[in-house]
């Protein structure tokens, strides 16, 4: 992994075009398109193109045409598709270094006012959904206020977009340009945009835009009480506001083909599904540097999976065209082996994330809960973890040992942090248990909890592939006396679990660890170590969990950043955020900084080695999937 910082500065008072200008060239498309075009489907591609469309500089002028071939796991799997063709009105790209770099997305400009409080944004001229209706900002008066606003959709806003508590507004200047403002200078606003959008209720999540013509008959504001009953029944779901978020039957792209998008492909046949499939949006905004319409790929399939042999012989034969998604170190070997055979190589990409073992600091059961906030089993827990020979064994020694804390390319990153507690200590351990009040054992070795049931630790994981690892964890944990059951389950039932706070320990890739205040939440608890905490701090207390004062102060921290008025007194409140969260060991990392296995088909070209992997970046669409072309045979 290099050294450098992974993220490019921004300049926040500047002001930023992306559009093509006054083009010299006629516009080509997809031979696909051009057929719907001469059948009287579809316009032409000038008029289906905003005036003056966004050019990403591809690696190189593709070919149109092919189907990109991967894997899914099942309906759970909505985020892997969803990272291929994700929007934002400003994006995380990478340059020619593989630095993330702000670019433009669907907008011909932005501009930042003096003290971050105006973020003014103009969309581009003719942009379309992907039936072919205009967007404008009666698309951005319609998130704003019909469903940003609405507790019934959006009970409680998210504090990255109420910095201080006081929510976002909104003020339209004319059908294109619109300004968000803040009560307060709001530093980090466009790193937030570019990872998270403006939020659920949304697979897609694009930028301040839902489509009013097609959503407002599933709103409140706009439909009938009968109406809203009726869409309910139609789509089998208990409430009208069950057809709205990332797993809703109308706002989840990933299960509504008549979504209205304005992504570079459109779900064409939805989960689940031995193979779904992803159709080119002939309205796509985007265009190379030399007036080609984008994206080059026609189509995208993702095909099935049930387990890591079925994946690997997928692999092997030569059935997948470009995949990060399920590829582990722990088949590295395997993968080269067969690079001829299934006529691919192997790109490398540098990873963020960190796997990690995650305590639910908020679990139900009030005696585990306490060892949880027990400092001294936090830290026998930790050590119990021999990181060299897991890393050895399941990752072929290409990951490092490694704390859960910012990572090196992060302009947070510490060496002391990422070291904390990770020396392997099995003595140590089991010293500080003993010190704990866990000195009772029962017959079978294992320590008994203050209520005088066994130290178990059910342990949930979502993937089969981690199995050897979990083992390997779970002769550690038993080295010091705590019973480890690793449990491998489905996704959706993972992620119920979670949401739920029906979990013990939880083993996960702990991302967002290279630009922090992109999404702070992580290291705040949310959807993890400590969401019903986190559910408190973003409620007032009205729901949730009251923090402990350590990690109050990590929310106080927040609060401050998020008000800061420059960029380098916010970046010092985000790095005691991360000092308190790691030194207070909420979270066990195990390795991390490893290669990510990108399988890529002799046949793809664009793909781009050595880019970094963080959920901050989204994924695989930091390497701008537009551009991705097949050789046609």
């Amino acid at each position: 992994m290099n050294t450098k910082n992974w993220v490019a500065a921004i300049a926040l008072a500047a002001l930023s075009s992306t559009a093509m200008a006054g083009s010299p060239w006629a516009f080509q498309e997809a031979p696909m398109l051009a057929e719907m075009v001469e059948s009287g489907e579809l316009p032409p591609v000038d008029e289906r193109l905003p005036e003056n469309p966004t050019v990403v500089e591809a690696l190189s002028v593709g070919e149109y045409g092919g189907t990109w071939r991967r894997a899914y796991s099942g309906p759970g799997d909505r985020w892997g598709p969803t990272k291929l063709m994700e929007e934002r009105v400003l994006k995380w790209t990478a340059d020619e270094n593989g630095t993330a770099v702000l670019t433009p997305g669907y907008i011909e400009s932005y501009s930042v006012n003096e003290d971050s409080t105006e973020f003014t944004f103009t969309l581009l001229e003719g942009l379309k959904w992907s039936d072919g209706m205009p967007v404008t900002t009666e698309d951005v008066e319609f998130w704003y206020n019909d469903v940003f606003l609405n507790p019934a959709l959006v009970p409680t806003i998210d504090p990255t977009f109420a910095p201080g508590g006081v929510p976002l507004e909104l003020e339209v200047q004319d059908e294109r340009t619109f300004t968000i403002k803040f009560a307060q200078p709001y530093v980090y606003f466009l790193q937030i945009l570019a990872k998270d959008s403006t939020g659920e209720p949304s697979l897609d999540r694009p930028s301040f835009l839902f489509p009013k013509h097609y959503l407002s008959q599933y709103n409140d504001k706009y439909a009938s009480e009968e109406e809203l009953a009726a869409a309910a029944e139609k789509y089998n779901v208990a409430a009208w506001t069950d057809l709205w978020g990332s797993k809703g039957a109308l706002t989840g792209w990933w299960n509504n083909p008549e979504l209205p998008v304005i992504t570079a492909w459109k779900i064409e046949t939805p989960a689940p599904a031995e193979t779904v499939t992803m159709v080119r949006n002939p309205y796509y905004y985007a265009v190379d540097q030399e007036g080609n319409q984008l994206p080059y790929i026609d189509r995208i399939e993702h095909r099935l999976f049930q387990d890591p042999e079925t994946l690997n012989l997928m692999v092997a034969q030569g059935q997948i065209d470009m995949q990060a998604r399920y590829m582990g170190l722990d088949n590295y070997t395997f993968y080269k082996e067969n690079e001829e055979r299934g006529g691919y190589h192997i790109v490398p990409g540098l990873d963020s994330n960190v796997w990690s073992l995650v305590p639910n600091m908020n679990t139900t059961d009030e005696v585990l809960r306490g060892l949880f906030e027990t400092e001294a089993v936090r830290h026998a827990m930790s050590i119990a973890v021999d990181r060299e020979l897991i890393n050895e064994l399941t990752q072929s020694g290409l990951a490092k040992e490694l704390q859960t804390a910012p990572v090196m390319g992060s302009p947070y990153y510490s060496e002391e942090l990422s070291n904390h507690w990770t020396e392997y200590d099995p003595d140590l351990a089991n010293e500080l248990l003993d010190e704990a009040g866990l000195s009772e054992r029962d017959g079978a070795g294992f320590r008994l909890r203050p209520d005088g049931q066994r130290f178990s630790l059910v342990v949930e994981a979502n993937d089969a592939a981690h199995a050897k690892t979990l083992e390997l964890l779970a002769e550690n944990f038993a080295d010091v006396g705590i019973e480890f059951l690793p449990r491998v389950i489905d996704r959706t039932q993972w992620d119920n679990n979670r949401a739920n706070n029906d979990f013990q320990m939880h083993w996960i890739p702990f991302d967002r660890l290279t630009y922090v205040p992109a999404d702070p939440r992580r290291i705040m608890g949310s959807d993890g170590y400590a969401n019903q905490s986190f559910k408190w701090y973003n409620t007032d207390g009205a729901e949730g969990m009251e923090p402990s004062a350590e990690l109050q102060q990590i929310y106080d921290l927040w609060d401050q950043a998020s008000q800061s008025a420059s960029v380098e007194v916010a970046d010092d409140y985000v790095s005691q955020m991360a000092e308190i969260f790691v030194n207070q060991g909420w979270v066990i990392g195990v390795y991390g900084a490893g290669t990510v296995v990108n399988i890529v088909s002799d046949k793809m070209h664009n793909v781009q080695a050595n880019l970094v992997q963080d959920d901050i970046f989204r994924g695989v669409g930091l390497a701008r999937t537009q551009q991705f072309w097949l050789e046609q045979d």
